[in-house]
């Protein structure tokens, strides 16, 4: 079952030991408003798809970062959240791949709610049904009948009567 989250407040997310930030919900007006996002939309045509994943997460996280605890300049000094130290921030590719594991994903998955697995066939979540088909009917009819059977069955060829 999905569960709406009605309040659409921020969320704390743990981007590395020590570091975290609030983000706003993974909403469909903040992933529009990205898409239209003029660095994103300057991305060429011919880049690749990592290029693009990297201007769209910057983007993304441009709009979405509300505050951050753990983060400092050069000196320790605390900074607050701006464009320019969300992007360096990104750069930082531990700081990137969490980022997209614990926000972007997540929330374009809804990982949250299919967490769970599929009943088992047996045992206390007795009720799952086989997916999978028998890859050849005539081996488990008749073994002997095909010698191999990564090979399909051979049937003589039909061939025209003469008049």
């Amino acid at each position: 079952m999905l569960t709406l989250d009605l309040t659409n407040a921020p969320r704390w997310h743990d981007l590395a030991p020590g570091v975290r930030a609030q983000l706003r919900p993974l909403t469909t007006a903040l992933m529009v408003a990205t898409r239209s996002d003029t660095v994103v939309e300057a991305v060429p045509e011919d880049a690749s798809d990592e290029e693009r994943a990297v201007a769209f997460a910057k983007a993304l996280a441009r709009r979405a970062v509300l505050a951050w605890e753990g983060i400092g300049d050069a000196d320790g000094n605390a900074i607050e959240p701006s464009p320019e130290a969300i992007d360096a921030l990104l750069d930082i590719w531990p700081i990137f791949e969490a980022f997209q594991l614990t926000y972007v994903s997540k929330g374009l998955l809804l990982e949250r709610e299919k967490n769970v697995s599929a009943p088992l066939p047996n045992g206390p979540s007795a009720g799952a049904t086989a997916t999978a088909r028998v890859a050849n009917p005539a081996m488990v009819a008749n073994p002997a009948r095909v010698a191999n059977p990564a090979e399909p069955e051979r049937k003589p060829a039909k061939t025209a009567r003469r008049g």
